[in-house]
């Protein structure tokens, strides 16, 4: 297992033992409000919207929120004007990150983001020093224990999938960023539930860490996605998960 699935798999491990909920519910708000703020607030004709409203009611966000957070984006309630910034650097075993953030002060976002890579073993780097690394992929995951893999697969295909694998028990449905609703109707048409569809970096190839490496990484991309701004991390890695097992 590699890449962005590799760390969605650390974060789940963990989760258990992580109350964070009301971090998630503001990094979903902000997402939501940029989205309305691009492309108007109607999740019909705006498919990032969409993505984030699914997201906010998977994690069982309040309908009242999410419709506070789509009038912000669109003017018909005053909000805080974010910026949309991406971060690019290197973690620990030489490891490629990209960093999404929605920022009201980019100034503090990067000095922020600095100081957690150079503490933990990294550094920024300048723009495209990495993202030529990752390619911005649609991706949908599904509970593979309740489901043949063979069916999923077939379903999948049929709707537009350009990939599909089965790490551990996930089923990962790859597809391109502007047909992943398309694509997540069609599984879902087919009997499927979706427990988790977004747009993310993927990366073309990954860097192998183990050891003080491997924990000081995990460390650095919690401690990234714990900030405030920072809405979403990527990196180029692959590592045993089994090393987890006492974090």
């Amino acid at each position: 297992m590699a890449g962005h699935s590799k760390w969605k798999q650390i974060k789940h491990y963990k989760a258990a033992t992580d109350a964070k909920r009301g971090a998630q519910f503001t990094k979903l708000i902000r997402e939501i409000t940029m989205a309305a703020k691009l492309s108007g607030g109607d999740p019909a004709h705006n498919p990032r919207l969409r993505t984030a409203i699914d997201a906010a009611k998977a994690r069982s966000m309040p309908k009242d929120n999410i419709e506070r957070a789509i009038k912000k984006g669109t003017g018909e309630l005053e909000g805080v004007h974010y910026t949309e910034v991406t971060y690019e650097g290197y973690g620990p075993g030489g490891v490629a990150i990209l960093i999404s953030a929605l920022s009201d002060n980019p100034t503090r976002t990067v000095a922020e983001i600095r100081h957690k890579l150079t503490r933990l073993g990294g550094n920024l780097g300048t723009p495209h020093s990495v993202s030529y690394l990752f390619d911005l992929k649609g991706q949908i995951y599904i509970d593979g224990t309740k489901y043949e893999e063979d069916k999923v697969l077939e379903a999948a295909l049929e709707a537009g999938a350009e990939d599909f694998k089965a790490e551990d028990a996930e089923l990962i449905v790859t597809t391109d960023p502007h047909a992943l609703h398309t694509v997540q109707a069609a599984i879902e048409a087919a009997g499927f539930a979706i427990v988790e569809a977004e747009v993310a970096f993927i990366p073309k190839s990954t860097v192998h860490v183990e050891g003080k490496n491997a924990e000081s990484l995990v460390k650095l991309l919690e401690e990234l996605e714990d900030l405030d701004d920072v809405q979403k991390v990527s990196a180029n890695f692959d590592m045993d998960v089994e090393q987890m097992s006492g974090a």
